[in-house]
């Protein structure tokens, strides 16, 4: 029997669980996270990384499942140590961040190491996380402990964090 319930139950089974490794598959994995936050209609994302250089953030495909999940009520939490590279690489995504920026708070912590910075996508179902970046080792998971202790992490970050990636630039 399925569940069509798209509150905070657990998520469809194309979201891998468990332990994963690999460029390719950690690229995939974001991919179907926002399509299934899009279907779901996840209320809340959290988004944490050094810079976002390496996510598919500015791929079609990534914004367009994003438009499909922007609501009212929706928000988008975003921890980076800055957002240069982000501004750089993925101006498809800079675009989407300027025409939702009323559901999206992005803050920088510009001293957190990468050990304190998680890699991660937070939602109220499931999360993944990249143990290590350079290598891509990663863990998906629907488990509650490791939602709350991604989040607990991502928010002693955000303490320390000022906001950041605004949605215009302002002077000359």
């Amino acid at each position: 029997m399925t569940d069509t319930h798209t509150g905070d139950t657990a998520p469809q089974p194309d979201l891998p669980t468990g332990r994963l490794q690999g460029r390719q598959v950690f690229l995939d994995t974001v991919r179907q996270a926002f399509e299934v936050a899009a279907v779901q209609g996840w209320s809340h994302i959290t988004l944490s990384d050094a810079d976002f250089a390496d996510w598919p953030l500015g791929e079609r495909a990534v914004v367009d499942a994003l438009n499909r999940w922007a609501h009212r009520g929706r928000t988008l939490k975003m921890l980076a140590r800055n957002y240069d590279q982000l501004r750089l690489l993925h101006p498809r995504f800079v675009q989407w961040r300027v025409t939702w920026s009323h559901l999206i708070e992005a803050h920088a912590c510009p001293g957190a190491s990468g050990a304190e910075l998680p890699s991660a996508i937070g939602s109220p179902v499931w999360t993944l996380e990249r143990l290590d970046p350079l290598r891509n080792t990663l863990v998906a998971s629907v488990d509650a402990e490791r939602r709350v202790a991604l989040k607990e992490r991502v928010n002693e970050c955000w303490l320390k964090s000022v906001p950041s990636f605004p949605a215009s630039q302002l002077g000359l």
